[in-house]
């Protein structure tokens, strides 16, 4: 049942509703409508307790904790717990997980800070991380130890746009009582809630789509109450709470959510299959296409394909860097999910830290492009492309 069937009165909001209003019910006579910036550090405190004791580094002051209970909703989820950026909710998130000693089964097909913590960061703190194919279903259970403590992917993917199963990989996680934590910042809640597909942790950057304005950095994690407190207790020592201000910005991006994903969805495909159709361009990565790999999971698993596609030009990197200096309409600036169509270069950013040979191997080859698509007129992005590779 779509959310235009749903019965009006229903227990039950649309999640358009939900990214509007939250659990709000009706407002007393004077009160705002638009939440206030509570942009204060401290609370006066109770005497004799620590109950109750509000500090914005422990993220429960008003706009964190507003918006928390939003986000939470969206995912259905028991709780959230916003944090200053994307790395800082990855990270803290699974230093709630992993002790020294522990093991963590990864994707391999993740976006290169990750990569960088798990194989890097977690190995200097005893912490044994291994990388393994995700499209070999086999390989999950191949490389797992008796002290694996929990496995992490992404879906779909940053950049290549991968889909993957999580029927094969919830189901190796609950026969040996792993956590199964899955980043769907590509997604949304909007198209994609790993939680109903059996995850036991969620990530997203809230500076993509959640937000959708490239104006604020942040990062969400969700799971159940218990976790989110430990979660919680890692952000306090590591000092990665939000800003109030950043919070705020967040709730009121979140207003326009479903409107913005649908709308990107759908300018994406048709950006995606004009590419497909040009001369200039080798590939087109979209679970939207029949041609992309993973075309029926994702109709199976997602409610709407999203606005990320990413392209292979045909004449290599020269030839993207052409075409990114000819584009005028479309910026060629990092990160992703905002209302305006951004491109980059993953050589250049997320994956810059890798040989050519080692981004090949991940499936980003020189020429590799990813594309942000915002909502715009799509003939004018389409148009901006043209010129590009005229």
């Amino acid at each position: 049942m779509t959310e235009s069937e749903r019965p009006v009165g229903r227990a039950t909001r649309g999640r358009a509703t939900i990214a509007v209003h939250g659990d709000g019910g009706a407002q007393p006579p004077n009160s705002p409508v638009a939440p206030p910036l509570v942009q204060s550090v401290n609370f006066v405190q109770q005497f004799g307790t620590d109950e109750g004791l509000q500090y914005t580094r422990y993220g429960n002051t008003p706009n964190a904790e507003l918006v928390q209970r939003r986000l939470a909703m969206l995912d259905g989820a028991e709780a959230a717990l916003v944090l200053s950026s994307g790395m800082g909710a990855t990270a803290c998130a699974m230093l709630a997980l992993l002790r020294p000693g522990d093991h963590l089964l990864t994707s391999e097909w993740i976006y290169g800070g990750t990569r960088r913590l798990f194989l890097e960061e977690f190995r200097t703190l005893g912490i044994h991380v291994t990388a393994v194919s995700p499209g070999d279903t086999r390989a999950w259970r191949r490389e797992l130890r008796p002290n694996t403590r929990a496995i992490f992917l992404e879906s779909p993917v940053n950049p290549s746009c991968r889909v993957l199963d999580l029927v094969p990989v919830r189901r190796l996680a609950q026969e040996h009582g792993l956590a199964l934590v899955v980043d769907s910042t590509f997604a949304s809640p909007v198209n994609f809630r790993p939680i109903e597909h059996g995850a036991d942790v969620v990530i997203q950057s809230t500076t993509k789509y959640l937000n959708g304005h490239h104006d604020i950095l942040g990062g969400v994690v969700l799971g159940t109450a218990s976790y989110i407190e430990e979660v919680r207790r890692k952000m306090m020592v590591w000092g990665q709470a939000a800003d109030p201000f950043a919070c705020w910005l967040l709730e009121r991006g979140l207003k326009t959510l479903d409107v913005r994903v649908k709308r990107q969805n759908a300018n994406a495909q048709r950006l995606a299959e004009w590419c497909a159709e040009h001369p200039g361009i080798a590939r087109v990565h979209y679970p939207g296409l029949p041609s992309h790999p993973d075309h029926e999971l994702a109709c199976r698993v997602l409610d709407g394909f999203g606005g990320m596609l990413a392209l292979e030009l045909a004449g290599g990197g020269d030839a993207a860097e052409g075409f990114v200096r000819g584009l005028t309409l479309v910026k060629y600036a990092a990160s992703l999910g905002g209302v305006d169509t951004l491109i980059s270069e993953p050589r250049y950013s997320s994956h810059a830290h890798m040989t050519s040979n080692e981004r090949a191997a991940v499936g980003v080859p020189d020429g590799f492009l990813r594309v942000s698509v915002g909502i715009e007129d799509v003939d004018d992005i389409i148009a901006d492309f043209a010129q590009a590779l005229g």
